[in-house]
């Protein structure tokens, strides 16, 4: 991959949690690099402590240990520049889909026109022309996660983190949802920290994979992945990065 700007660092970064039973680790000293533009893959198990450390990078969890360095400069709490598309996606049930889509930009007193311009670019953007008076229940569980990531692009984050946003769909819909993602990132190039434990999904999407260990969560290696786009999952070199990533993953396959 061509080495580009450094969007964000992460610099030995832990997290420990006391409880009932005492003291638990989820992350021990991870360190790793966000590079502008990119599509970066996070790949471990399930309760590694994936989420914990995305929400110490987004700044909705604050870490124990380490650093969190955005454009050069130490940064904590939350990060304007920074969105997330969970995979609940809390959509609000009584607002239409351009109603979810703008949210953030009322939020922040935008005038009405300007924020419906916006909206409509993105819902067009995620395919979901036509929809804009639907409700949530209206929708599909993959039309639902357009409108997450629709809502998340109208916010205009600098980089944007995915914490399994696919992880619920069905396999056809899913694969389609990579397609897609994979058309609005190449024509946005905004910086994509996408999390997944699906080996298949993060050889298909990423330029880089990061392979997290079991919990509590380290850096086992960094894939980066040389295979020209679009990708297709039966080719050799597809299918030999996925055993050589399966062979060292924590993830029960």
């Amino acid at each position: 991959m061509e080495q580009l700007n450094k969007r964000m660092e992460v610099r030995n970064l832990s997290k420990t949690f006391f409880g009932k039973k005492g003291y638990f680790t989820a992350i021990e000293d991870v360190s790793l690099d966000v590079y502008d533009g990119e599509f970066l893959v996070i790949l471990g198990p399930g309760r590694c402590g994936k989420t914990v450390l995305l929400n110490i990078m987004s700044g909705l969890e604050e870490q124990t240990e380490g650093q969190i360095i955005y454009n050069g400069q130490e940064w904590k709490g939350l990060n304007p520049e920074i969105g997330m598309v969970f995979q609940k996606l809390a959509l609000m049930p009584f607002k239409t889909v351009i109603e979810n889509v703008e949210l953030a930009l009322k939020f922040r007193g935008m005038e009405k026109e300007k924020r419906r311009e916006i909206a409509k670019h993105y819902i067009e953007l995620v395919g979901l022309k036509g929809f804009e008076e639907y409700y949530p229940k209206q929708l599909s569980g993959g039309m639902q996660q357009r409108v997450g990531i629709a809502r998340a692009y109208a916010a205009d984050p600098k980089l944007l983190i995915m914490d399994e946003p696919f992880g619920k769909l069905d396999a056809q819909t899913r694969y389609q949802m990579q397609e897609d993602l994979l058309k609005i990132w190449e024509k946005e190039k905004r910086t994509i920290i996408f999390v997944t434990n699906n080996i298949e999904e993060a050889c298909y999407l990423g330029d880089r994979i990061i392979l997290l260990s079991d919990c509590p969560t380290k850096v086992k290696k960094v894939y980066p992945i040389d295979i020209s786009r679009p990708r297709d999952m039966v080719s050799k070199e597809f299918l030999d990065l996925r055993t050589v990533i399966s062979d060292n993953t924590d993830l029960s396959i």
